[in-house]
C-alpha cells in the first residue's frame, strides 16, 4: 500500500501547487521515487502524462474561473502559467473546443478533468502468473533511441517497425545468448535535464558487442517476472497496470531503480494466445 499512498501524496502536492511552477523532480520527491519511475507509474495508472494532467487541471480551473468571476482573460492567462493571452486561448480551445471569450459569453460546453484519486484494486479474481528470480549482472546488446519521458510510447512502435524493415531484428535474433530467449524492449537511462529516456530494442548476449550495436549492463538484482497472455499491444499495458494497481499494493515489494524489460518470447507476439514476459526489478 505504501506506493499507492506515495503516489496519492504526490498528486495532492500537484493539486495544492497547480498555480506554481512545477518540476517533475519536486513532484516525484513527494512519492520518494525517481522522476523516471514516478512518471512511468503515473502514466501506467492514469493513461496520461504528469505534465498533461497538470495542463488539463489548470485549464479546467481556468474555465471555472471564467464562468464564476469577471477576471480579465489576460490576467487568467498569466495566472495559469501562459506567457501570452494568445497561447492561453490556443491551449484553452484545444481542450474545451471553445475560446475563453465564448465561455464567458455562455457559449459552448467546457471539458472538465477532475482531480485524480488513486484507488487500489485488489480483485483477486484473475490470477497473475509470476515468479521471483535472482540474477547476476547480465548484458543486453541492440539499438537504442532517445524519447521524451512523458510521451515515450508514441514513437516506440515506429522504432520497432524501422528495426524490422532494416534487418536489425533478424540480426539481433541471431545473437540471443542468455537466460531470456527473445527480443527485449528495455527502458533506461533517465536524463533529468531533458526529461528523456533511452529505449533499447535488444537481446541478452554474452561476449563481445558486435559492431554497430550499443550495449547496456544490467546489474545483479531480484526480478518479478510476469507472464502476459495475448497480443502484446494490449497484454503489456494491461499487465503493467495490474502490476502497479494490484500486485505491488498487495505485496511487500517496491520497484527498484533499474531498467524495465519487456520480453518478446512468442514467435507471433500478436497471436491471441501469445505468451510473453515483463521483467520488473524489485527491492
Amino acid at each position: 500500500m505504501k506506493m499507492v499512498e506515495a503516489m496519492q501524496k504526490a498528486i495532492n502536492y500537484m493539486e495544492e501547487h497547480l498555480l506554481d511552477p512545477l518540476t517533475i523532480e519536486e513532484i516525484a520527491l513527494q512519492a520518494h521515487l525517481s522522476p523516471f519511475h514516478f512518471q512511468r507509474i503515473f502514466m501506467i495508472l492514469t493513461d496520461v502524462s504528469v505534465m498533461e494532467y497538470i495542463r488539463r487541471r489548470r485549464l479546467t480551473l481556468a474555465a471555472h474561473e471564467l464562468i464564476r468571476t469577471d477576471t480579465k482573460i489576460i490576467d487568467l492567462s498569466y495566472r495559469y502559467g501562459y506567457e501570452t493571452p494568445e497561447a492561453f486561448s490556443k491551449a484553452f480551445r484545444r481542450q474545451h473546443g471553445v475560446t475563453p471569450s465564448e465561455v464567458r459569453k455562455g457559449l459552448g460546453k467546457i471539458q472538465a478533468y477532475n482531480r485524480i484519486t488513486i484507488q487500489v484494486q485488489l480483485k483477486g479474481a484473475e490470477p497473475m502468473n509470476y515468479q521471483i528470480v535472482k540474477r547476476d549482472a547480465f548484458q543486453v546488446v541492440g539499438v537504442k533511441r532517445e524519447f521524451p519521458c512523458d510521451t515515450e510510447t508514441k514513437g516506440i512502435p515506429q522504432f520497432w517497425g524501422e528495426a524490422h524493415q532494416n534487418g536489425t531484428i533478424d540480426r539481433l535474433s541471431r545473437l540471443v545468448k542468455g537466460q531470456i530467449e527473445g527480443l527485449l524492449g528495455v527502458t533506461c537511462n533517465y536524463r533529468s535535464e531533458k526529461n528523456t529516456i533511452d529505449y533499447f530494442i535488444a537481446v541478452e548476449h554474452e561476449g563481445d558487442v558486435p559492431a554497430g550495436l550499443s550495449t547496456l549492463q544490467i546489474p545483479a538484482a531480484k526480478w518479478a517476472v510476469f507472464e502476459t497472455h495475448g497480443p502484446v499491444e494490449k497484454a503489456f499495458p494491461q499487465t503493467w497496470k495490474k502490476i502497479y494497481s494490484e500486485w505491488i499494493p498487495s505485496n511487500e515489494y517496491q520497484p527498484a531503480e533499474l531498467p524495465a524489460i519487456e520480453a518478446y518470447l512468442d514467435p507471433d507476439v500478436n497471436h491471441p494466445h501469445a505468451k510473453n514476459q515483463i521483467w520488473l526489478a524489485i527491492k
